[in-house]
């Protein structure tokens, strides 16, 4: 499939979350990684490839801060022949999380494609007096998750089915931040409306979301998340490993002159993964020294073909800075095997992994003080960034790129560039 992109901003270039653009990172987007942004007035056409994408993805502007308003779902059907593992749904709404109003009719079960473009802030969302079943996250199927709310952070997506079958009436579905450092505390709203005869109540009923800092509220709900693994829906989890990456997710400060910035000390924020930040010419498989990462008080490679890759990324406390991460790898869905707190543990955490049915994802919330593990098979030849998906971490410096080699065929390396590129 082509996109074509006609810039009217001041240099724009967009990304298909999710989408693996298989031997394609040409068509990825991220601005001075893999594209220059396309200049006003200018355009370009993207070649977007789909692979094993199935269920809800999303595309954005990724261009400093434009994706907060430049944003759109991205709906990946059962392909012909096929149908969902679940129940047909009666009606889809995709729901970008803000203002919204759906009208609903008792009885019918509903699939909601919910898509996280907020910013900087992880969600939990919640519809008053409903239950919900996930089915679904980042295009891939999961074993149904029976709740009545999810936590959802900046990139994810979320298939959600729900169930018509409270008294008809007017119900607010809604979604407020889990806490960082700083965070929203407003709550956003929309209107769950059922069809027919009835006296709509003064204030349609409310949901009871849970707590700004409820980490055990994540932590429930984290640990439920895992691949269908049906004969349909397969699962190839890499039981050995060729590659072990360590990264420790920081937000750190850079020095001022005389001290004039904002932040600490007169100097301002920064992010970094290892203690570095994209800028360097190298990354590191480990920090350059370890220290205990989630203390109160915290004193590149390439990939070869189809090498199996284990990261495990470390949250640390530096400048008791310590939140949740989202990571997003371009050009991969990746196994999220493994989470845990404080310091990991390369001896006893590993013992409990899940290495049959872990959730095939593209964003995975890094705890607050934790860690989390991921598997992936390095088949994807090309450049493909790294980042967190909070704005203003990645804005920092919490980024960098994967550079996966060609394979010894056609098939196992990069497509040819497009015959036009736009000028940096």
């Amino acid at each position: 499939m082509y996109v074509f992109a006609l810039s009217r901003m001041l240099g724009d270039s967009y990304l298909r979350h999710g989408v693996k653009q298989p031997r394609n990172p040409w068509s990825d987007g991220p601005e001075y990684i893999t594209q220059c942004p396309i200049k006003p007035g200018a355009n370009f056409s993207y070649e977007i490839i789909f692979s094993t994408e199935e269920g809800t993805l999303w595309w954005h502007a990724h261009s400093d801060w434009s994706r907060a308003t430049v944003h759109g779902p991205i709906i990946v059907y059962p392909a012909n022949g096929t149908t969902y593992p679940y129940s047909k749904p009666s009606e889809e709404f995709p729901i970008v999380l803000g203002t919204f109003k759906i009208m609903v009719d008792y009885g019918k079960t509903y699939l909601l494609r919910i898509i996280n473009a907020i910013m900087n802030e992880e969600m939990f969302f919640k519809v008053a007096e409903h239950n919900l079943t996930v089915v679904g996250m980042d295009g891939a199927y999961i074993k149904p998750i029976y709740t009545d709310y999810i936590m959802i952070t900046p990139g994810q997506t979320m298939d959600v089915l729900i169930t018509a079958n409270q008294s008809p009436s007017e119900y607010y579905m809604a979604a407020r931040a889990y806490a960082g450092l700083q965070y929203d505390n407003t709550t956003t709203t929309a209107i769950v409306q059922y069809s027919g005869n009835y006296t709509a109540p003064s204030t349609p009923a409310f949901p009871i979301l849970p707590n700004y800092t409820d980490i055990d509220a994540v932590t429930n709900f984290t640990r439920q998340m895992k691949a269908l693994n049906s004969k349909e829906h397969p699962v190839d989890v890499p039981q050995t490993v060729d590659t072990k990456l360590y990264i420790t997710l920081s937000v750190n400060t850079l020095p001022c002159v005389n001290s004039s910035c904002d932040g600490p000390n007169g100097d301002r924020l920064a992010a970094s993964l290892n203690n570095m930040r994209v800028l360097n010419d190298r990354f590191s498989s480990q920090p350059p020294y370890f220290f205990n990462f989630t203390a109160d008080d915290v004193s590149d490679d390439y990939l070869t073909p189809n090498n199996v890759t284990k990261i495990v990324f470390q949250t640390t406390n530096v400048m008791k800075a310590a939140e949740n991460h989202p990571m997003h790898l371009h050009g991969y869905s990746f196994y999220f095997v493994g989470f845990g707190f404080g310091n990991f543990n390369n001896e006893t955490d590993p013992t409990g992994y899940n290495l049959v049915d872990p959730p095939e994802v593209n964003t995975v919330g890094v705890p607050t003080n934790g860690w989390a593990a991921i598997r992936f098979r390095a088949d994807n030849p090309g450049v493909w960034f790294m980042h967190c998906h909070l704005e203003r971490h990645s804005s920092w410096g919490m980024d960098t790129v994967l550079i996966v080699k060609n394979g010894t065929t056609t098939e196992a390396s990069m497509q040819d560039p497009p015959p036009y590129l736009n000028p940096c």
